[in-house]
């Protein structure tokens, strides 16, 4: 997905063209491919976008050995080509993040099916022998979401007409994306002007288009997101997906430069309860609701001094009804501010706070 950079970036902005004008989409409809994958997990890439956009996914290819099932039907590259596919999304997890053998097969045959392939491993599909050149040469494309080649400008803080969501958390992996594409779908409901803005992998497929944040250099990560979000209508929404927490020692970086570049106008913080510690770091324990918000607030002033936090999305998943409700009630307790369970409960309270 390649955008051109520097100035040329920060002009577009403020003259309000839109993410898609400049942004190289991936095409669907989707065929998802989860290879051999072992288990359930390793297909979750693929799983989210099949839950998100089962109208974009026409099928799942499965190989020999494959032990996770989207529920979508089964298809060659051959029938999944008949259908009208446009791109093949290589939806797996796997240690590593590498392209094994038995894969490559399969993706030659979607180039050779006219297909593009869309990847959100470590590995580059560059790196699969003989797949760029055919790629090349029969006008395909490969799309690297983990990996960009775009350049961007600087964050820049200036005003922008429009109005932004982000989905902040008390730590990483507790259900922004979730919450994010749950409002989506309830705005939108509602008639309301509202696009999710994708900021990791899963989400750029979901969405067709984005910016994997944590590929970003660090200096251009609030310029990329400004990019992602610039001018727009002023009653329409950008829902922003954030990324880790402002308090995890490893992507407190990211979600800074996600903070400032977003320059919301609303934050809902999203919590997944009973955590001890940071996920992957035991040193540093999870702050409380009020604590994440105060200090995420603080730092989205730097960009817009009116941002507002109006609630909570809690993860109540390992929980009993009992307990669950006493959580969030305990949640809306401490903050004063709605707290629900997007799986359980929707959003709507949530829309209803804007």
């Amino acid at each position: 997905m390649t955008l051109s950079g520097g100035s040329e970036n920060a002009a577009r902005n403020e003259k309000g063209h839109h993410w898609e004008e400049d942004n190289m989409e991936i095409k669907n409809p989707y065929l998802m491919f989860i290879g051999d994958v072992p288990d359930q997990l390793a297909a979750k890439t693929a799983s989210g976008v099949a839950h998100w956009r089962p109208d974009w996914c026409l099928g799942q290819l499965r190989l020999e050995g494959c032990k996770a099932d989207l529920g979508l039907p089964d298809m060659t590259v051959l029938e999944a080509a008949a259908a009208g596919v446009k791109t093949l999304i290589v939806g797996v997890t796997n240690q590593g993040g590498f392209f094994a053998d038995s894969w490559v097969e399969t993706m030659h045959s979607a180039i050779d099916n006219g297909m593009d392939i869309a990847s959100g491993m470590h590995a580059k599909l560059d790196d699969v022998p003989g797949l760029s050149d055919k790629a090349s040469a029969a006008g395909r494309q490969l799309f690297d979401v983990r990996h960009t080649s775009q350049t961007f400008d600087i964050g820049r803080g200036h005003k922008r007409s429009g109005m932004r969501l982000l989905t902040v958390g008390t730590d990483t992996s507790c259900g922004k994306m979730f919450t994010a594409l749950t409002l989506e779908k309830e705005m939108r409901d509602r008639g309301m002007k509202a696009e999710f803005r994708a900021t990791g992998q899963t989400g750029i497929f979901i969405a067709g288009n984005g910016v994997a944040i944590d590929a970003v250099v660090s200096d251009f990560i609030s310029g990329s997101v400004e990019l992602l979000c610039p001018e727009n209508d002023p009653d329409h929404w950008d829902l922003v997906e954030g990324q880790g927490s402002i308090f995890h020692a490893g992507y407190a970086g990211v979600t800074l430069g996600l903070i400032h570049g977003s320059q919301p106008d609303v934050l809902v913080v999203c919590h997944d309860p009973g955590r001890p510690h940071m996920r992957g770091t035991p040193a540093i324990p999870v702050r409380s609701l009020s604590e994440v918000i105060e200090a995420t607030k603080e730092a989205a002033r730097v960009t817009n001094p009116d941002v507002r936090c109006i609630g909570c999305a809690i993860n109540t998943s390992k929980l009993s009804d009992v307990e669950a409700e006493a959580e969030l009630q305990r949640a809306r307790d401490e903050t004063g501010l709605p707290a629900v369970d997007p799986v359980k409960h929707g959003v709507g309270v949530l829309v209803d706070a804007l």
